[in-house]
């Protein structure tokens, strides 16, 4: 009981510090303006760009879910971590110089400014459903999931009945994130993001080390490192197989063109760089996540394996993959410190539940409220219409959260339907901004074509999609590069009758930082050496059966 009770203790120590020290720190902002309220003023520095970037990514379905996969798989799974820096070093030099210039706060904002205000209603309706129906819920969902893994609720609360435990978690986190998300701003939710991203860096970071020690013995960190090499080195291959989550040749088709949508076109993150206070504030902070990226595997992937060492090899227990993490968690972590990382986790949470809210209420009142209900509104009534349709959905997805019980591979289903989206928008704003004789009838079928044809692929025929392309990253490729080839066929067929320019709107200073391009060229070929390094190519040769199954697609701990 006393350890239970410190660990309380500590959890809402650490966490009501993390909100004391995010109100001191912003409770001067300007909440009232829509620059103020959704780009927080364009002030953010790169430290918070960075920390905010990386907690927004951060979440349940990696720290449960990738290691889960590193538990059965083994180092090829560090594809989503290190791929990312490829996505983030893109954003850096050539879309977020492009976002900053337009003096975008959303996507189809820049979608209405290339092509025309119809495209920009039907970007910001795929946006707006995909998050209120997806993300949010599942967000709660799966953060309410790892929590009761990682952190054991049921024993830490004494609340026996898993339904009701299910719904409070989902409500604590819900609440707490909408919170920062409604009325703290962007300003608010980016530097609480700042705070728990070094907490986490510190909590995930520690569990490497004390588990590399476990491992180790009297040799410590480094003996540790050395038995894994020696006694389970097929699992420290970075190539995957075929029958691997997300098998090699995979990485360059559906796999790097959903880093490239989620770093450089996802609403959720990249309004974080859109409130940058120049573009080299904003170049650094991107090209910084990359580098942090790169230390991902590190706590994202290692302890995975060192959970398949411990349990699987040296003790021979039977362990399922989405338990592996939180399991480690408890076998290394001293007592005294499960409530810090208790609130770091939560804290991760948060940031990606309180990062889709805010956006989903930017979307809404920006490209909505303000273009289709009310043209005449003042600043301060767009806000308001923000925070009011925000607490409608924030309640819709604590509601809806918790009837996911029961579902199984529910991460598979996130994956999927976000690949619906993802693809035709990324699409789109590629050729946008390259193209400038595309005109706007393209670039609206390539948005409702390319929704209905992924949707009907993935959900109406998913054997035919892995019989034709060998798996649904393939079919992502291939449906990627069919859309940008008709909307090059109408940029010549039926072009614009005048080029589009680029109008510089005078939002930010565009001065690049004078390092970013040696600094993106030196992430990459770190990302080759990683790769080259670890690498053994003979797996590729062992199968041609592909398995075609997302990473973290068992990152789903049932109540149970």
């Amino acid at each position: 009981m006393p350890a239970i009770w410190f660990t309380l203790i500590s959890f809402l120590f650490f966490t009501g510090l993390v909100a004391l020290l995010t109100w001191l720190a912003t409770r001067g902002e300007d909440l009232k303006t829509q620059k103020g309220y959704f780009l927080a003023g364009r002030s953010l520095t790169f430290p918070v760009i960075a920390g905010s970037l990386l907690l927004t990514n951060l979440s349940t379905e990696q720290m449960v879910g990738l290691n889960g996969d590193a538990f059965s798989a083994g180092l090829s799974v560090m594809v989503w971590e290190v791929v990312a820096v490829v996505a983030l070093v893109a954003m850096a030099l050539f879309f977020l110089p492009r976002f900053l210039k337009s003096g975008i706060t959303t996507v189809p904002q820049l979608l209405e400014i290339r092509f025309d205000r119809t495209t920009q209603i039907i970007c910001n309706l795929i946006f707006l459903i995909a998050y209120m129906t997806i993300l949010l819920p599942i967000i709660l969902y799966t953060g309410a999931q790892g929590m009761a893994s990682i952190l054991n609720l049921t024993e830490l609360t004494g609340i026996q009945n898993h339904t009701v435990l299910l719904w409070l978690s989902v409500w604590v986190i819900g609440l707490i994130g909408s919170a920062y998300a409604l009325l703290g701003g962007l300003r608010s939710t980016a530097f609480s993001d700042m705070l728990n991203g070094i907490g986490l860096l510190a909590g995930g970071f520690l569990i490497t080390i004390l588990g590399l020690k476990l491992i180790g013995g009297d040799a410590g960190i480094l003996g540790g490192l050395e038995t894994l090499s020696t006694e389970i080195p097929d699992r420290l291959n970075s190539i995957g197989g075929a029958k691997a989550p997300v098998p090699f040749w995979n990485i360059f088709t559906g796999v790097l063109i959903i880093n490239v949508f989620y770093w450089c076109t996802n609403q959720q993150i990249i309004q974080r760089t859109l409130a940058a206070s120049n573009l080299a504030e904003g170049q650094k902070g991107v090209l910084l996540t990359g580098l942090l990226k790169l230390l991902g595997p590190l706590y994202l992937v290692l302890p995975g394996i060192m959970a398949y060492y411990i349990f699987v090899v040296q003790r021979g227990e039977e362990l399922k993959s989405v338990l592996a993490y939180g399991t480690l968690v408890r076998e290394v972590l001293p007592w005294w410190l499960t409530g810090f990382f208790a609130a770091v986790l939560v804290g991760a949470i948060l940031s990606s539940f309180n990062s889709a809210l805010n956006s989903t209420c930017t979307l809404f009142s920006l490209g909505i409220y303000k273009r289709l209900w009310k043209k005449d509104a003042t600043e301060i009534q767009v806000v308001r219409s923000g925070k009011y349709f925000g607490c409608l959905i924030a309640a819709m997805s604590m509601i809806v959260a918790p009837l996911l019980a029961g579902q199984d591979s529910i991460f598979t289903y996130l994956q999927t339907m976000n690949g619906i989206y993802n693809i035709p928008i990324c699409a789109v704003v590629l050729v946008g901004l390259l193209s400038k004789r595309t005109p706007a009838i393209a670039a609206k079928i390539a948005l409702l074509g390319g929704v209905i044809i992924i949707a009907l692929g993935v959900l109406a025929f998913p054997e035919a999609v892995n019989y034709l392309f060998g798996g649904q990253w393939h079919f992502f490729g291939v449906v990627f590069v069919l859309l940008i080839a008709v909307m090059l066929f109408f940029a010549y067929a039926f072009p614009r009758s005048t080029p589009w320019v680029h109008e510089d709107s005078g939002e930010v200073d565009l001065t690049p930082w004078k390092y970013v391009v040696p600094c993106g060229i030196a992430l990459l070929v770190v990302v080759v050496l990683i790769y080259a390094f670890f690498a053994d190519f003979s797996v590729l040769s062992q199968s041609t059966e592909v398995v075609a199954t997302p990473a973290s697609a068992e990152a789903v701990v049932p109540f149970e």
